[in-house]
């Protein structure tokens, strides 16, 4: 059975890899400037982020492996399990690490912003793979605070620290935002191939089992992370993947209605529980209920 690593608090990582310990609440390493250090398949208690300045490979993220590529960036949040198990060799590697912890940002704005920074749960496959100068603009920041968190603890310590470390998040959701903006035949692709799935979910009959679709499901069937998948959609059409699903339930159930399927056979046909629910999320959508629709096609 592999070792796992506890990060309960920054420093348990910095301690293992031999990182100078800088503040009990954040962590700031430069892997070039390690002397010895070793691999570590970590469970995190705390939010982390690594920049890999070389070629990573079989790296593990929950079930999967993975290879993280030149200046690419990976995000884990408490929860998750992420690294490489201890071979028991030390290692030379590049790059950099912030390990920051949620006590540092409590009551502050960056807090509250933190459930919009989805990129914490996408997959490690899905890494930001940044430029040289968006590498450059996020190293400059990890640089800052290493140097705050070196600094005397005083009053102003704390704010400084959390404002920029909500700079680096910032950053790193602009870039994201580009890298899923950016124009590519397997984007475009990604959309055809979500439309086929929900047709494809209604022919195979899989309502009967699983309900109407849902966009963990299609993620999953998309061999995406559910908000990388939700973020790209929404950067690729400017609307929700749910709202994309809604559409398409409502248009088949206008077609059954059409071709006079009674309204409960419907919602029973589309996977919904009940035929009320049914009736309320056509009513939502269209503005009228499912009876209307029938008696003015009359």
């Amino acid at each position: 059975m592999e070792k796992i690593l506890k990060v309960k608090h920054v420093n348990d990582y910095a301690r293992y890899i031999g990182a100078p310990v800088l503040h009990p609440l954040v962590s700031v390493i430069h892997y070039d400037e390690l002397e010895h250090c070793r691999h570590s398949l970590n469970n995190y208690d705390v939010y982390a982020m690594f920049i890999g300045d070389e070629t990573l490979e079989q790296l593990t993220y929950g079930l999967t492996t993975y290879d993280l590529h030149r200046h690419a960036l990976m995000c884990v949040a408490p929860g998750q399990i992420g690294g490489k198990a201890d071979t028991g060799q030390e290692i030379h590697t590049k790059g950099w690490a912030l390990l920051f912890d949620p006590e540092l940002l409590h009551g502050t704005d960056v807090e509250r912003r933190l459930p919009s920074y989805t990129y914490f749960t996408y997959n490690t496959s899905e890494a930001l793979l940044m430029s040289d100068p968006q590498r450059q603009t996020i190293v400059n920041l990890l640089e800052h605070i290493r140097q705050e968190a070196t600094t005397a603890d005083d009053a102003h310590s704390r704010p400084i620290l959390v404002h920029l470390i909500g700079l680096v998040l910032e950053h790193v959701a602009r870039f994201y935002a580009l890298q899923l903006s950016a124009p590519s035949s397997e984007k475009d692709d990604l959309l055809l191939r979500f439309e086929s799935l929900l047709a494809n979910y209604y022919r195979d009959g899989l309502q009967q089992k699983l309900g109407l679709p849902t966009v963990r499901y299609c993620a999953q069937e998309l061999f995406l992370s559910p908000n990388y998948f939700g973020d790209l959609i929404r950067q690729l059409t400017g609307d929700t993947a749910s709202n994309i699903i809604r559409r398409f339930v409502m248009q088949r159930a206008k077609e059954l209605l059409a071709g006079s399927t009674p309204i409960g056979q419907v919602a029973e046909q589309l996977g919904f529980d009940y035929p009320q629910h049914f009736t309320r999320q056509f009513k939502s959508h269209f503005g009228i209920t499912p009876t209307q629709f029938v008696k003015g096609r009359k």
